[in-house]
């Protein structure tokens, strides 16, 4: 028998208990928390815990959870899933749909939705934490699951890290992660290199000079020259990027300002970037803060713009060595349902954590979309219409299929490194 089939015939060995596994699924999905607040979630993970033989270090950062599972000599492998969910508010007609409210960082009560599927990426990893407890004959090494806080936000990961993690747990060998996202229900998505593209925030403050809206020449409006920085910001990724290469400068928000008749001294915008080229990211700064020191100047006021990087995001990029060793398992466990996975514009915070222990990592996607409606949004050409993306009110990953592809998939990448 192969190694690879060997790890499917050790994965096939033992079955997670599926009414523990869905019932921890629903109970997580209709409790989402926003990002470190997750103060019912992370009781809830430290419970489940104390059914493994395993140390808990507790917490890590606000909220963060690491469990350890010793067993023997060999390799060290990491595993990470976060936890938190977002201000939305659900629109399934599931039973275990969402109703809870939160106050949000700005005082204002929120709903909260598990809208990108970490409450799938817990249970998932918790399910791991199961099969690797009651499987100890099959493995030899360490194993440590990490539950992390605050993707969302982009400060989870850091948190943990700032917080010592690296010398409060064994340095891994190799680090994993999954998430689920848009594609057919089951299918387990990878390939090597920029999987996720690196991401910053940038808060621009616009100076001004206020006066009567009646009064326009004594002002300097400052919401002009936003409209200025923004009309020019599309000329940055529009004539100044290689259109082989790719870049996103997105304008989030515009504030200015709160009654009609009075133009504001001061404006600001918000934007998001996306790069898979850090030389591109580079030149593309460059180019938004001419932009708008120019665009300030311009106006005809001498005050400086202020301009704020945050909620930065690593480039995720898969280790070629640890995706070539890890595909093979996949690809044997899948079959035709392991396929190559196109790179994603969106981010993760994850990236932060291998990169303080200096190890390798491989994240890959699950597929949670149900089969017929991705097949059908397929052919009409009509994905980007038909079919919920992470982050929507209608976003909901079909259970069964994605639920026994992110467990069984967790389990082969660890085992590929693990297994006697």
């Amino acid at each position: 028998m192969s190694s690879n089939n060997a790890i499917n015939a050790i994965i096939d060995s033992y079955e997670v208990d599926p009414v523990w596994q869905r019932r921890l699924y629903e109970l997580l999905h209709a409790n989402p928390e926003l990002s470190m607040q997750e103060e019912e979630t992370h009781a809830r993970i430290l419970h489940e815990l104390k059914r493994f033989d395993c140390e808990v270090v507790d917490p890590v950062g606000t909220y963060g959870v690491v469990a350890i599972f010793t067993n023997g000599a060999g390799p060290t492998v990491l595993f990470r899933a976060d936890f938190d969910g977002l201000p939305v508010t659900e629109d399934t007609d599931v039973s275990y749909a969402s109703h809870k409210t939160m106050t949000g960082p700005d005082g204002k009560t929120v709903h909260t939705m598990h809208a990108c599927g970490h409450d799938m990426h817990t249970t998932a990893l918790l399910s791991l934490c199961d099969f690797m407890d009651h499987t100890r004959e099959q493995w030899s090494g360490t194993f440590i699951a990490l539950f992390q806080p605050g993707e969302e936000t982009s400060v989870g990961a850091m948190s943990m890290v700032d917080d010592d993690l690296t010398t409060r747990v064994p340095r891994p060998d190799v680090c994993f992660g999954q998430h689920v996202m848009p594609g057919r229900a089951g299918q387990v998505m990878s390939k090597a290199g920029p999987q996720f593209a690196a991401c910053d925030s940038i808060r621009v403050t616009i100076p001004g000079r206020s006066a009567h809206g009646s009064m326009p020449h004594h002002a300097i409006d400052p919401t002009f020259t936003a409209a200025m920085i923004i009309t020019r910001m599309q000329g940055i990724v529009g004539r100044e990027v290689d259109p082989n290469d790719f870049a996103v400068v997105s304008v989030g928000t515009l504030q200015a300002g709160s009654v009609t008749n009075i133009i504001p001294s001061s404006a600001e915008l918000t934007l998001n970037c996306r790069f898979y080229s850090d030389k591109t990211k580079a030149k593309v700064y460059a180019s938004i803060e001419r932009v708008v020191h120019a665009e300030v100047l311009a106006s005809g006021i001498t005050d400086k713009p202020g301009i704020e990087y945050f909620a930065h995001g690593e480039l995720l990029s898969n280790d070629a060595t640890v995706y070539n060793k890890v595909r093979p398992s996949f690809d044997a466990v899948f079959g035709a349902e392991s396929v190559t996975s196109p790179r994603k514009t969106v981010s993760e915070d994850f990236p932060f954590i291998p990169i303080a222990f200096g190890a390798p990592y491989f994240f890959w996607l699950i597929g949670c979309t149900p089969s017929e409606q991705w097949d059908a949004a397929v052919a009409a050409d009509r994905v980007a219409e038909d079919v919920p993306v992470n982050h929507m009110s209608t976003f909901l990953p079909e259970y069964e299929p994605t639920i026994r592809s992110a467990s069984r998939a967790a389990a082969a990448a660890v085992l590929t490194y693990l297994a006697r």
